[in-house]
């Protein structure tokens, strides 16, 4: 009768602890790496500004659909490493006026950085997606694949924090 009593209250344990947030943040803070600052002449200020922009929204997003922002979390600080634009920014064809906008490529993005936790206890973070098949970019806008990234990066963030712990692989979708 114990025996059965012990396995209840384990498997019960088990499913309060795989249903309680695996990540939880205050704040989401966005900077742009150097990496990607250096392209700032090439792609535009602005677009890098609005890719910073979306990431942060995507993350918050992500985190308040699950419960997971708000006061008692810690601190995301992510860093925008690197992005690779699908099709020419606006920037990219006022320099080049013969860079046409059905030019295509493949992008991607990566993402750095770490969960600063309440007590000060820091988990770094790394994300990194980047399509490999240029047949599927003909059929996308200028950022399609850095968003994708920034999608499937906050995802794993409220569901599988400990993934990201590790160099993320170039996984096709």
């Amino acid at each position: 009768m114990r025996a059965k009593i012990l396995v209840t209250a384990l498997a019960v344990a088990a499913l309060a602890a795989s249903l309680a947030p695996a990540a939880s943040a205050t704040t989401v803070s966005v900077s742009i790496g150097p990496e990607l600052s250096a392209k700032a002449q090439t792609y535009g200020q602005s677009e890098l500004d609005g890719l910073a922009s979306q990431l942060k929204s995507e993350v918050e997003h992500a985190l308040a659909g699950h419960g997971q922002l708000g006061p008692g979390g810690g601190e995301l600080k992510l860093v925008l490493a690197d992005a690779k634009a699908n099709r020419p920014t606006f920037k990219e064809l006022g320099d080049r006026p013969g860079l046409s906008m059905m030019s295509f490529s493949i992008g991607g993005a990566r993402i750095e950085g770490a969960l600063v936790k309440p007590d000060g206890t820091s988990t770094p973070l790394s994300y990194e997606w980047y399509e490999t098949d240029i047949r599927q970019a003909p059929h996308k806008w200028t950022w399609s694949d850095a968003y994708w990234t920034f999608e499937q990066f906050a995802d794993a963030f409220v569901r599988h924090p400990a993934d990201l712990t590790k160099k993320s692989a170039n996984v096709p979708r």
